[in-house]
């Protein structure tokens, strides 16, 4: 599966990480903590690791045009969860 990876400075991670997984909890499969968070789509797994000054997120899909979709729509949903902050999103691919 091609995978990508951005670690996004923030004082906030675990807040976001929350956030998110409980934004898509209706519709995919959803396990969370304040420190971990995993949400199982039909098409790409998105992993998250909460530190103190940072949030690590992992997308895995099963092509790379849903990794290239969904690395913005995960920013995106993130960035709404932020409007106070500005965040940087720096993906980075994986073998």
């Amino acid at each position: 599966m091609p995978t990508t990876r951005a670690a996004v400075p923030t004082a906030h991670a675990s807040r976001y990480l929350q956030q998110l997984c409980k934004h898509w909890s209706h519709k995919f499969a959803v396990t969370f903590d304040p420190r971990e968070g995993t949400i199982e789509m039909p098409s790409a797994v998105v992993s998250m690791t909460a530190d103190d000054d940072r949030l690590v997120i992992t997308v895995a899909a099963d092509d790379p045009a849903t990794l290239d979709r969904m690395e913005g729509v995960v920013a995106d949903h993130v960035r709404r969860f932020a409007f106070r902050e500005e965040l940087a999103f720096e993906w980075t691919r994986e073998a």
